[in-house]
């Protein structure tokens, strides 16, 4: 199978984790500290995949000028576009529910914002996953678990908001499953846009991506697993830091 398809379908793989939390939180309820458990180990896998993966293959491949300018710039586009859809109802879109006093006024405007933030979010995420095959020695599996982990709360999250407001189970999982495509198309243009290009641009998109997943992590997934998981979130997040890291070192011995 080309790569080009390969990548695109591991970046389906990983949006797919929208849609089966959409699902978990349209059928159901789990409670909120379980998703808050899941959060903070995704957290932990992501802060591995960029260290140790992203922000050391761009040092590999461009230095340290392309390397840092990218990390800069991929945390700046991220904030900017982060302030604007939060203010407009997705500041909480890593949640597994809405609690009284964070409750939006407008839950049809929230979840579609949320939806426009899983988007923003899975873009970068995505792509890394495309060039990550550019190596040629096959996906990164780290960056596919961190992606699919960090997915499942922003499902559970618009789905839920999105069913108080009244939306069919079409239209919820119909954006969802358009949001996972989006996911593999991001990850397909990842692998096929920079497959000719020049060690420093890599490097430097690379680190767009690296800056803007650690602008996510700080942003949104941490403080919103540590509301939950209390105490508890410091020692998940680092079992999934352990986690990833030893999955990279043993898949890459």
């Amino acid at each position: 199978m080309p790569l080009i398809i390969q990548a695109g379908l591991w970046g389906l793989l990983s949006g797919s984790a929208l849609v089966l939390g959409a699902l978990i939180g349209y059928f159901s309820k789990l409670p909120q500290r379980v998703i808050a458990g899941v959060m903070a180990f995704g957290a932990g896998v992501l802060i591995s995949a960029l260290s140790f993966d992203l922000m050391d293959e761009a040092y590999r491949q461009g230095g340290i000028g392309s390397t840092s300018l990218g990390f800069l710039a991929g945390a700046a586009v991220y904030t900017g576009a982060n302030v604007l859809v939060s203010r407009r109802g997705a500041q909480h879109r890593k949640r597994s529910g809405f609690t009284e006093h964070a409750r939006p006024s407008n839950e049809q405007g929230s979840g579609l914002a949320i939806a426009l933030g899983a988007l923003l979010d899975g873009i970068p995420e995505s792509i890394v996953i495309g060039v990550s095959l550019l190596e040629g020695a096959g996906v990164s599996l780290v960056a596919v678990a961190a992606v699919f982990l960090s997915n499942l709360p922003e499902g559970l999250s618009s789905a839920a908001g999105m069913r108080r407001a009244g939306h069919s189970k079409a239209y919820i999982f119909g954006i969802w499953g358009g949001i996972a495509l989006a996911s593999g198309i991001a990850a397909l243009i990842g692998y096929g846009a920079f497959a000719e290009a020049a060690p420093a641009t890599i490097a430097f998109v690379t680190a767009v991506a690296a800056g803007a997943i650690l602008a996510m992590l700080t942003d949104t997934m941490v403080p919103e697993a540590f509301e939950t998981a209390h105490e508890y979130a410091g020692l998940i997040t680092v079992a999934g830091f352990l986690a990833a890291f030893t999955l990279s070192r043993v898949v890459g011995a």
